[in-house]
């Protein structure tokens, strides 16, 4: 069972914040192209880091904790990570702008002070 944990993270780091644009009514998933450019670009550099690093032996995998699904030197949880976790950061931001400008804007100590004289002189 150890061999899934990866696979168990990205899946719970998805579980978590998929539902976030239905319930904040924000377009992600029905944007492909849009989150496409913004999360490719960097799959792509770092699964190259990742390949080069493995091949000059600068990084590795402990098979114990990996499905074993391999493509090339590159397991398969890997290029999710690179995919998976910048979809979620995407997905994250947009709930945090889409929730922070739903928030009525807060109101300054001279405008409640003002609105405090407004009701008692009524």
């Amino acid at each position: 069972m150890k061999h899934l944990v990866y696979l168990s993270v990205l899946a719970g780091c998805l579980l978590a914040t998929s539902p976030l644009p239905r319930f904040l009514r924000v377009k992600v998933w029905s944007r492909p192209r849009r989150l496409c450019l913004s999360v490719l670009p960097a799959a792509l550099l770092f699964t190259a880091w990742d390949v080069h690093a493995i091949a000059v032996g600068h990084w590795t995998f402990d098979p114990a904790q990996i499905s074993g699904a391999m493509l090339g030197a590159l397991p398969l949880e890997e290029l999710l990570f690179f995919i998976v976790v910048p979809v979620c950061a995407v997905l994250a931001y947009e709930a945090i702008i889409a929730g922070r400008n739903r928030r009525e804007p807060l109101t300054t100590a001279s405008e409640a002070s003002g609105a405090a004289d407004v009701e008692a002189d009524a």
